[in-house]
């Protein structure tokens, strides 16, 4: 899972580069999104997201992050139509963001940077990004503000990944699923929390984790589980034979 996924040409945001850049709001695109089968999530999206999708968990390098699963095959995104539309009520603040991101500068420090490559930028037509005195217009304020309010979110779950870790409340899941006509799927590399060992919590780490509200959403991801049926009628609206299952 690349942090910069989605993002063909990031760049920092420079009010002298990218002074006449405007987005073309003409609806909704996210074909950018097409090739994904699984985007990062915060902890505040759990509730939301566990009603569209299942949430798991997978290792990341040498970090362990909470995923929105988005399809059950490689570079395949099964909300996304041919039109670029997204088919359910609740798209993941990972996607929303897009074409802004926070990115690491190279001295240690967030810089905020655009996709350059984003169709949606023309210097024509839309909503500007800076004001003709190349002050920050209030599209890019909206969008700077999300992008600080996603990244303590972020933050706060990796606290809450950690947590779960030194709990030892993470085991590893192999997603079956059963397409129309019998074909049947399976996918491994996922890690679920293990309801069993939640239950046999001592007290006083079952209540560390209700005081924080992170019992919540453990909960929200173990109900979310049962969306990979969801996915699986997904597929199998497309046609999908035993052939084209990786």
């Amino acid at each position: 899972m690349k942090q910069l996924l989605f993002y063909e040409q990031p760049v920092a945001l420079n009010k002298e580069r990218h002074r006449s850049f405007k987005i073309d709001n003409k609806g909704a695109n996210y074909s950018f999104a097409q090739g994904t089968n699984s985007v990062i999530i915060t902890g505040m999206e759990f509730v939301h997201v566990a009603k569209e999708y299942p949430i798991v968990f997978a290792k990341a390098g040498e970090r362990t992050i909470p995923l929105a699963m988005l399809g059950l095959r490689n570079d395949e995104n099964l909300y996304v139509d041919a039109a670029g539309q997204w088919d359910a009520r609740y798209i993941p603040a990972f996607v929303r963001r897009y074409p802004f991101v926070l990115a690491d500068s190279g001295d240690g420090n967030l810089a905020v940077c655009i996709d350059e490559k984003f169709p949606g930028f023309n210097s024509e037509s839309g909503t500007p990004l800076f004001t003709d005195e190349g002050e920050q217009a209030p599209l890019l304020e909206n969008a700077i503000r999300f992008l600080k309010e996603y990244q303590g979110q972020n933050q706060r779950t990796e606290i809450f990944v950690n947590r779960l870790l030194e709990m030892e409340l993470l085991t590893e899941l192999t997603a079956r699923a059963e397409l129309a006509g019998g074909v049947k799927f399976s996918m491994g590399g996922l890690l679920v929390v293990d309801e069993k060992k939640l239950m046999e919590l001592p007290q006083e780490k079952a209540l560390e984790l209700f005081r924080s509200g992170e019992l919540g959403w453990i909960y929200a991801h173990l109900l979310s589980l049962s969306n990979m049926n969801r996915l699986a009628e997904l597929l199998s609206k497309l046609g999908v034979d035993a052939g084209r299952v990786n």
